[in-house]
Order: C-alpha cells, then structure tokens, then sequence
C-alpha cells in the first residue's frame, strides 16, 4: 500500500535520486520524479511544480532568472516558492506535502521516502540506535560521495592533488564496508536497510571512473577503482549482490552493468 507522494525535480539520470526510486520500491511510497538531463535544466521552471518554459519565457528580466552559482553556468529560472523551500537552490529537490516543506541533499531525501511509509520494511533500522548506526553509515558515505563529485567533475584536468583525495577516501570508505560485512550480510544491521541503498548508488557513482580509463591515463593517472574486487572482496561481492535486486537493477542495471 503507497502512503504520501513525495515529489523530485533533478538532472536526470541521477545516482542521487536512484537511491529514492529504490527505497520507494521496497517500501512501496509514491514518488513523482521530474526532470532533463542537465543541459536542459535551464529550460525548466525549478518549483514544486516544475515545468518546461517556452521560448519567450526564458528571458533575462523574468522574476524567475537566477544567476547560477554551483554546478550549472548561465540563467536558470527559480521561483521564490522554490527558493523558499531550497534556500541552497539546488537539486535534486525534493517537496513533502503541499510542496511547502523542501528536502534538500540526496541522504535526507532517502530519509523523507521511508519516514513516508506506513511499513518501511527494517530500512531504517528497528530501533533508534540501529537508525543511528544505519546515520553513521550513510554519513561515511556522503564524503566518499563528496570527493568522486570533485574527483568525476575535474577529469579533464585533473590533478594529483585531487586524484590522491579520491584514492584516500575511497580506501577509507572500502576499507570499512569492507570490514563491517565480515559479521553481517549487510553494510549498517543484520537486514537490509538504507546504509546498503546509500552505499551501492554512491560507490556506483564513483565507480564511473572505469569509463574514463583512457581520460585518465591520458593524463598518467591509474584507474583508482580497477582493483576493488581484490583488495576489497566483501565489498565488491556485495555490490553485486544488491545490483542484481529487481528493486536496484531496474534503475541501475543498464549502468552498473557497464562499470562492473
């Protein structure tokens, strides 16, 4: 039985929002996605109901024009509703309710898909210190999501400085999932719970890197993930493990099957 329908507007395809459309399946929430690939974003109007602008719309003394800051380049068009609920204007962005109340940051938008569910399945663990534990896990996460978003952005010039931050938080990260699956099939409990969502969509991210071999040695770099399945076997193992789910390989196959 669905329960409230949360709404998204991002780039897409996005990792980001993979790991809502997974929990959302496993804990049977509604969730109305909108969006374009990221070229496009500057032709749609950014609100709880986002929409595509026509030609005569998209114009420079709009009250909607906004100079982008991050991520973007040129004009976008956001209204103050959007801007209200989105202080940081940025997306994926997510409405609860009447589109009043934003969620903002991909880990919280997880969190907000299975607070919506009548039955969330064990996602979020069963007791509150299992949630926190399940927290720890995804906050390990965002800093490995943190550099590969740097790391993936800097490819075409990438320095040492930054393929060296990646290479030490992605082995910090593997290293202790690596570690927390010797006692248990899954990353943060016994069960699978958001920590495992989080973990195979933002390593799936970074492991984009396998694509972009030829960029990279290009440039004397090695491929910092060409080793995962050997130095970090549990880990590797669990990832596709999880990625052949139906509920993970109808938003991540086509992917995940490229870069493993």
């Amino acid at each position: 039985m669905t329960n409230k329908a949360i709404k998204i507007f991002s780039y897409l395809p996005n990792p980001r929002v993979w790991k809502s459309l997974v929990a959302a399946q496993f804990c049977g929430v509604a969730l109305e996605v909108t969006g374009d690939k990221p070229a496009n974003l500057q032709n749609w109007l950014w609100d709880y109901d986002a929409r595509q602008l026509s030609e005569n719309e998209r114009v420079d003394d709009s009250p909607h024009a906004r100079v982008s800051k991050r991520g973007f380049s040129g004009t976008l068009f956001k209204t103050d509703a959007f801007l209200q609920a989105h202080p940081f204007g940025t997306v994926p962005a997510a409405f609860g309710d009447d589109g009043s109340i934003g969620i903002f940051e991909s880990n919280s938008i997880l969190r907000s898909v299975v607070r919506a569910a009548e039955n969330d399945n064990g996602l979020y663990g069963a007791s509150g210190n299992e949630a926190s534990r399940i927290d720890s896990f995804l906050d390990a996460t965002l800093v490995l999501a943190r550099e590969a978003q740097v790391y993936l952005l800097s490819m075409n010039e990438l320095s040492p400085a930054t393929h060296e931050r990646m290479r030490s938080a992605y082995e910090f990260y593997l290293s202790g999932i690596d570690q927390a699956l010797t006692t248990n099939n899954y990353v943060a409990t016994d069960k699978l719970t958001i920590a495992d969502i989080g973990f195979v969509c933002d390593l799936g991210q970074f492991l984009r890197e396998r694509l972009l071999k030829s960029r990279l040695n290009d440039q004397g770099f090695e491929v910092i993930s060409q080793d995962m399945e050997q130095e970090f076997p549990r880990a590797a193992a669990h990832l596709k493990t999880l990625s052949a789910m139906p509920q993970f390989s109808e938003h991540l196959g086509d992917y995940l099957s490229k870069v493993l």
